[in-house]
């Protein structure tokens, strides 16, 4: 196969997988595009084979048999996984960035908790945030601050996808709001997860996880308007339209349970119209003082690993532990 047939290959998985995304990065420039749709379906492969398979620890660790192989020039015989490895030799990806994807989807394999709102900001680091990260490299921005900014945004969609899917979730046996936020407020895990039920309780939770993601979108802008111009469209793009799921679950009573917030095309056009103005009157202000905020600390570490002043790739010894733990689990799954 060649390599104009992998990256087709990849812009058919964006089209089919996310229409939000789709629609985002209609508006970056080419220089960026292709190679952001190889990184998303990259991200999309691995959240498949985790969340899909029948044996999420096994994906998992198949997922870092794949990741060593692009890392090491010998891809998987895989479209996406050819392509994959070209980005990581032509940008000189940090290998540390998708091993923070690896150890999120290996939290979800191994059924980690989030027993506080720090725990759900963690796990939205690895799963989330990274991509902002992986993005600004792709654009040649490698600076602690749009850095940490790019962290923000990524933290917001997360939670966005969170208080969006809490019904979903439930249903296949998942849990990510924080858990010390449920107790709290009288309702109890285990029988929400056997009967997800809409309450006024619940829906205080997801109106709550949305304040969060509207401070994180807000946090994030600065970042925004300091990225090349040529970036900003698509990145502001990215913000409003994900930031209308949270307006649109609002307008719905902040049902999750039932329900599932949708934009709608016309809405989209809007925010795509909304978010070119924006790109071109956005400019530093004194005002602005949020840029040079320092990162949060759950995603300090994801700064440190694509900052230009980064050190050597070392394996975390989190994702050791968590991968050697998925291994037992492995073993011991088979007859």
């Amino acid at each position: 196969m060649s390599a104009a047939a992998d990256m087709e290959f990849c812009r058919a998985a964006i089209r089919t997988g996310s229409l939000s995304f789709h629609a985002a990065s209609k508006l970056l420039p080419n220089r960026v595009r292709d190679p952001a749709y190889v990184l998303y379906a990259f991200c999309r492969l691995a959240d498949d084979a985790v969340d899909e398979g029948h044996h999420p620890s096994a994906a998992v660790l198949h997922l870092q048999e794949r990741l060593d192989c692009a890392y090491a020039g010998q891809p998987f015989d895989d479209p996406v996984d050819r392509a994959f490895a070209r980005l990581v030799a032509q940008y000189d990806m940090p290998r540390a960035l998708p091993e923070a994807l690896l150890e999120g989807l290996a939290w979800d394999a191994e059924g980690r908790q989030c027993p506080t709102f720090s725990d759900v900001l963690s796990y939205s680091a690895r799963v989330a945030s990274v991509v902002g990260v992986m993005m600004c490299v792709l654009m040649g921005v490698r600076d602690r601050h749009r850095l940490a900014r790019a962290c923000d945004l990524g933290l917001a969609m997360q939670l966005t996808n969170i208080a969006r899917d809490v019904g979903e979730d439930a249903r296949n046996g998942r849990f990510y709001l924080p858990h010390d936020w449920f107790e709290n407020a009288g309702l109890r895990r285990d029988a929400f997860l056997r009967r997800p039920a809409l309450s006024p309780e619940v829906q205080a939770l997801v109106a709550r996880l949305l304040a969060e993601a509207d401070k994180l979108y807000l946090r994030a802008e600065p970042g925004i308007a300091a990225l090349p111009l040529d970036c900003r469209t698509g990145i502001f793009a990215a913000r409003h339209i994900y930031a209308a799921i949270g307006t649109a679950l609002r307008a719905q009573g902040c049902n999750s349970i039932g329900l599932r917030a949708r934009t709608t095309s016309a809405t989209k056009l809007r925010l795509l119209a909304w978010s070119g103005l924006r790109a071109g009157t956005s400019v530093l202000q004194p005002g602005m003082a949020t840029l040079y905020a320092p990162p949060r600390p759950e995603v300090a570490f994801l700064v440190q690993a694509a900052a230009v002043d980064a050190g050597e790739f070392r394996r975390s010894d989190a994702l050791i532990d968590v991968l050697t733990r998925l291994r037992q689990q492995d073993d011991l799954a088979r007859p």
